[in-house]
C-alpha cells in the first residue's frame, strides 16, 4: 500500500504530523510511506521514522516569481517527481488551497482515494477548497490538538483504531559540546507577541548557570542572533551563541542538550518530538492546541502578559533532569 503525506509547513505543524506517520506504521507495517513538504523542511521529514522519500516542493519561492522560467522549471520537477509513483491513499494533512492542488496533482492508484478535513478546527487555519478537491472530506472534533487531529484523519481515512501510545518518531544524533549540562534556550518565533521578555531569560539562565548548567543560544535570523549575543553577554559565563545552523545539524545540537526552555515555536516542537526536558512558554492561553500533550518530561506554562520566571522555573524543576 503507497501512502502519500501532504504536510507542507510550517515547522511546528510538520513536527506535530509526525506521529499520525507513526500510527499509520503500526497499523499498516507494510505500507510505504512518502511526503510532500516544502523543501526547507525535507532534512527533517527525512528523518522522521517510516517515511520513504520527502518529496520536496518550493511554493513559497515560486509564488514570488509564478512566471519565471525557473518556477515553471521548478513545478515540472516536482510534478515529474510526485507522479512518478501512483497512491492509494493521498492524505491533506494540511487543509489549505495549496495543499490541496498539490493532493489532486497527485496520480491515484485503481480504487485508490484523496482523504482531506471536512471542517475547520479551533484557532486552525483552513479553506474550503481542501474538501471540495478530496474524494472523501474527513470530519473532526472542532476542538482538537494540532497533533490529535492528523492522527484521527489518518485513522479514519485508513480504517484503524488510533493507537493508544504517541510516538514521534524523530530520528536524531545528538550532538554534546562542553562539560556542562547544556540548556537550550529556544528565544526566538516568527511572531514578536510570542516572545519572553529578555530579562527574564536572563533571571533564569543565571539560576541555571548557578545550578551547574550551560545555556545554548540558538538563532535563525540576524535580529535572533543578536539576541542570542545580548543573552550570552547578560548571563555571563557558561552561556555560548550557537553558530547558524541548518535543520538537521540543529536537531542533532538539540537532541544533545539536558533540556530546552522556548517559546511557542518549530524548535520548541522539535524539542517535545525528542522527548527532552521541557518547559514550553505561552503569552496566549493556546497550549491545549499545540503545546506538549502531557505524555513525556514536558510542560506548557501561561500567562498573561507573558508567564512570570518563576512560574517557568517551578515548570522546570518537575522536568528537569536527576
Amino acid at each position: 500500500m503507497n501512502i502519500l503525506i501532504v504536510k507542507l509547513s510550517s515547522l511546528g505543524d510538520v513536527v506535530h504530523a509526525m506521529p499520525a506517520v507513526q500510527d499509520v506504521r503500526t497499523s499498516l507495517p507494510h505500507a510505504a510511506i512518502d511526503w510532500v513538504v516544502e523543501r526547507g523542511f525535507a532534512p527533517l521529514v527525512q528523518r522522521c521514522e517510516g517515511v520513504r522519500q520527502a518529496i520536496p516542493l518550493e511554493l513559497r519561492r515560486w509564488s514570488k516569481a509564478p512566471l519565471s522560467p525557473a518556477t515553471r522549471q521548478g513545478w515540472r520537477a516536482f510534478r515529474e517527481a510526485l507522479r512518478a509513483q501512483a497512491y492509494d491513499a493521498v492524505l491533506d494533512l494540511q487543509g489549505l488551497t495549496k495543499s490541496a492542488l498539490v493532493a489532486r496533482t497527485a496520480i491515484v492508484a485503481p480504487g485508490g482515494k484523496r482523504y482531506a478535513l471536512a471542517n475547520q478546527t479551533e484557532g486552525s487555519s483552513y479553506e474550503a477548497p481542501t474538501r471540495w478537491l478530496a474524494d472523501v472530506a474527513v470530519p473532526v472534533p472542532s476542538r482538537s490538538h494540532a497533533v490529535q487531529r492528523s492522527r484521527e484523519l489518518c485513522a479514519m481515512s485508513l480504517g484503524y483504531a488510533m493507537p493508544t501510545t504517541l510516538r514521534w518518531g524523530l530520528l536524531a544524533q545528538p550532538v554534546r559540546e562542553g562539560d556542562r549540562p547544556c540548556v537550550a534556550f529556544v528565544h526566538g518565533t516568527s511572531r514578536d507577541d510570542k516572545c519572553w521578555p529578555v530579562e527574564h531569560w536572563v533571571r533564569t539562565g543565571r539560576r541555571l548557570v548557578e545550578e551547574g548548567f550551560a545555556i545554548g543560544l540558538p538563532h535563525g535570523s540576524d535580529a535572533e542572533q543578536q539576541r542570542s549575543v545580548a543573552l550570552a553577554a547578560a548571563i555571563g559565563p557558561h552561556a555560548v551563541v550557537w553558530p547558524r545552523l541548518d535543520l538537521a545539524a540543529l536537531t542533532d545540537r538539540l537532541a544533545g542538550c539536558a533540556g530546552v526552555i522556548g517559546v511557542d515555536s518549530g524548535l520548541s516542537h522539535i524539542a517535545v518530538a525528542l522527548q527532552l526536558p521541557h518547559v514550553q512558554v505561552y503569552n496566549f492561553d493556546t497550549a491545549w492546541r499545540t503545546g506538549p500533550l502531557g505524555e513525556g518530561p514536558q510542560r506548557s506554562v501561561h500567562g498573561s502578559p507573558c508567564p512570570s520566571p518563576e512560574a517557568v522555573w517551578a515548570a522546570w524543576q518537575d522536568v528537569r533532569p536527576r
